[in-house]
């Protein structure tokens, strides 16, 4: 498969409209539908009106009722960081706020399944509370709500996953992605619903001497960053000032002690710091273990429990790190002897199974499945697979009573959500539980029906990918002048932002020299490269470039590099190195 360079389109008015930014930010800015500077600004009076948000009036109503009564409140959160950072978020308010009962509950996702399920209530239901309140899941949870409300439990759904056709019967849903929900954004993080719930109850206890709830807007930037949302403006707003509160040391002590021991300084944080240091660690334990570990991390007040809860779930990443470079080997392997699938379509590996016991199916779409899999860690070799193979990819692992659950991951143009649904329509009683969103879905199966689900995913896909894929295709904001490839740049783009999903990080394409390269780390190719006839030499690193190709290859002395600028930080000393993310022959 061939990829193609295409360059981000950037509007000429808008460009005028920035004309005092620096040349590179500009243009960066206005390919991202930046028309004016004001647009940038990321004061908390340029979020959305917390009252518009749906459904937080009555959420209100109904805590404030259990308040009244002394009634037991239970977060009952989704085992990621999006989960555990908006079930800190929820009890720290709450419990700052003069709530007289409140506790968690997050689910062990190997015993429980997803969501808020009948299981869930019955255990739940051990702690006698009068009210449960979802977050980051609930939407789904048709059954377990009900057993909830049967129990005399009241429910408040907090949610931002796409609805079904058919709503929990919670007492209060506050979701911006319900049919018929008017709110100004549709990508609010799980926290962030969480946000808005909790600002909407702090306006009406009207006592300024409670802390506020931007007192936690390190946990949303964090949440929101790791759940991989859209970063509109609202987000980015969200994400700044957390931004902006950590690099000023305002932050819970676990979250400084995951950044501590990720060796990320808070005085230069930015977003893909959250993503790439503190995110993977506080998610490896509900991949792992029991997410209850990354939010005692994010609850407690104490340094010292923070940094014996960091250090644990630094353990447990380091171990998911060992389990999934194994899965990820044995899925190149499956797929290492596929054609190309502009070739002829797609097929299936020899046998339909890989050396390592994998059973592959790849046509428009890729599914995995290995009896040896790990269910906790599927979602990151379907995101790796989808990165290598530019198609959605569904990763299953064994989950009990002849039962798969898979996690799949899509690339732009191919909601895959919606194509689980549409599948699911299609073909009544394939598919067991599913939701989502656009680009991540979790979903179960039954074992012996995987090959006809494999056939049925790769005709949906299809027909989201009539007329070519978009996923060939690598956006870029073309190539820099010699002088523009430097620290200054670099140092400019890593305090602008910030970058995220739908809001990336500026890239940019041109020819390179390769004049020396060395493998560093036995995955990773260092390169020392300079611009035809322009003498400058650069220090530029592709990561993970080895994993699944042959390092016996030779390179060629001169290939087309998208890269990214970054500023490497060693001994004390800032220099300019480019992250390379493709190299083209």
């Amino acid at each position: 498969m061939k990829l193609s360079v295409v360059h981000r389109a950037v509007d000429p008015a808008g460009l005028a409209g920035l004309a005092g930014l620096p040349p590179v930010l500009a243009r960066a800015y206005a390919a991202r539908g930046i028309e004016d500077p004001s647009q940038l600004a990321h004061s908390l009076d340029r979020l959305l009106r917390v009252g518009s948000l749906e459904g937080v009036a009555a959420a209100v109503d109904l805590l404030l009722a259990h308040r009244r009564v002394e009634g037991r409140v239970l977060v009952v959160g989704d085992f990621d960081a999006d989960g555990a950072t908006s079930s800190a978020l929820i009890v720290r308010a709450l419990q700052a706020w003069g709530w007289p009962a409140v506790d968690f509950l997050v689910p062990n996702r190997f015993e429980y399944g997803y969501g808020l399920t009948p299981e869930i209530v019955a255990l739940a239901a051990e702690r006698a509370p009068t009210l449960i309140v979802t977050v980051d899941n609930g939407i789904s949870s048709i059954t377990g709500v009900a057993a909830a409300r049967a129990r005399g439990i009241e429910v408040l759904v907090t949610d931002h996953h796409l609805a079904g056709a058919e709503l929990p019967d919670a007492n209060v849903i506050v979701n911006p992605n319900v049919p018929g929900a008017t709110f100004g954004s549709r990508c609010l993080a799980g926290v962030g619903v969480a946000f808005y719930v909790m600002s909407a109850l702090h306006r009406a206890l009207g006592d300024p001497a409670l802390p506020s709830p931007a007192t936690w807007l390190d946990l949303v930037a964090l949440g929101t960053v790791a759940d991989v949302v859209p970063l509109d403006h609202n987000n980015r707003v969200l994400v700044a000032q957390g931004l902006q509160r950590i690099r000023a040391g305002r932050c819970t002590p676990g979250l400084r002690a995951l950044l501590e021991i990720g060796g990320r300084p808070l005085a230069g944080l930015v977003a893909a710091d959250l993503g790439f240091a503190a995110g993977p660690r506080l998610n490896a334990a509900g991949r792992l273990d029991d997410m209850s570990i990354g939010i005692r991390c994010l609850i407690t007040d104490s340094p010292a429990e923070a940094e014996a809860l960091a250090t644990r779930l630094d353990e447990l990443n380091k171990e998911r790190r060992v389990i999934e470079g194994r899965m990820q080997e044995e899925a190149i392997a499956a797929v290492r002897h596929l054609k190309d699938p502009d070739d002829d379509g797609y097929r299936s590996a020899p046998d339909g199974r890989a050396s390592s016991g994998s059973r592959v199916r790849r046509r428009h779409g890729l599914c995995l499945y290995d009896p040896g899999w790990h269910q906790g860690v599927v979602g990151l070799v379907a995101g790796r697979l989808k990165d290598r193979m530019r198609r959605p990819v569904i990763a299953f692992a064994d989950a009990g009573a002849e039962e798969l659950r898979g996690s799949a991951r899509s690339v732009t143009g191919v909601h895959i959500r919606d194509v689980l649904d549409a599948v699911a329509t299609r073909h009544p009683g394939l598919l067991g539980r599913f939701g989502g969103h656009a680009m991540a879905a979790g979903l179960t199966l039954a074992r012996d029906r995987l090959d006809e689900f494999a056939e049925a995913f790769d005709t949906e896909v299809a027909r989201w990918q009539t007329g070519g894929s978009l996923a060939d295709r690598v956006e870029t904001d073309g190539p820099l002048t010699i002088d523009e490839i430097s620290l200054v740049t670099a140092e400019a783009l890593r305090a602008a932002g910030p970058w995220g999903q739908a809001f990336p990080e500026p890239s940019f394409d041109q020819r390179f020299r390769i004049l020396r390269t060395r493998t560093v780390g036995e995955r990773h190719l260092k390169m020392w490269v300079e611009v035809p006839g322009e003498g400058r030499r650069f220090d530029a690193i592709a990561f993970n470039f080895f994993q699944g190709r042959d390092a016996g290859r030779p390179l060629p002395a001169e290939a087309l590099l998208v890269y990214r600028l970054d500023v490497n930080e060693y001994a004390g000393e800032r220099r300019l190195q480019l992250l390379v993310d493709h190299l083209l022959e």
